[in-house]
């Protein structure tokens, strides 16, 4: 499964394991991923995308917004987890 930027995830290593995830950027074979309480969007965790699990559900608003805006806010993330199943 392609994990693409909005991308909800969950972790599958680490101290972090379980934990449900958004994408906000790709580089390689790392994804930056933030959920808005302990891992906030201006320090996103850096992640191997071997040590990922798609959920095959994607956020369009963070998507949309990453795209136009560039960024977005701790609330936001946590709204779209909230309402995609975290």
């Amino acid at each position: 499964m392609e994990v693409l930027i909005g991308s909800v995830v969950r972790s599958k290593a680490g101290r972090d394991k379980g934990d449900l995830f958004i994408v906000l950027a790709r580089e390689g074979d790392y994804a930056y991923l933030a959920n808005g309480e302990l891992r906030k969007v201006d320090r996103p965790k850096k992640k191997k995308l071997k040590h990922l699990q798609g959920s095959g559900k994607v956020s369009e608003f963070i998507q949309n917004k990453l795209e136009t805006v560039g960024k977005v806010t701790n609330s936001e993330v946590r709204k779209a987890l909230a309402e995609i199943g975290g």
